[in-house]
């Protein structure tokens, strides 16, 4: 069960991965600029290194670093 929650973050960033609403629409532009698919990856690449951040501080076995 203490497994279970990180299993289903990683599923659910790879749900999100696939980003298909934001393919045919080039607004609303993020400060004048960035469309939403490239500042949608940007968001994501950050939630994403933010949840293996957090996957290796309290999910990674202690006992692999001992040696």
């Amino acid at each position: 069960m203490r497994h279970l929650t990180p299993a289903a973050l990683v599923l659910l960033l790879f749900v999100l991965h696939q980003d298909l609403w934001f393919w045919r629409s080039p607004e609303p532009l993020l400060f004048g600029v960035l469309p939403p698919g490239l500042w949608y990856h940007a968001l994501y690449a950050v939630a994403t290194a933010a949840l293996m951040w957090w996957l290796v501080r309290n999910i990674w076995p202690a006992h692999l670093e001992r040696d």
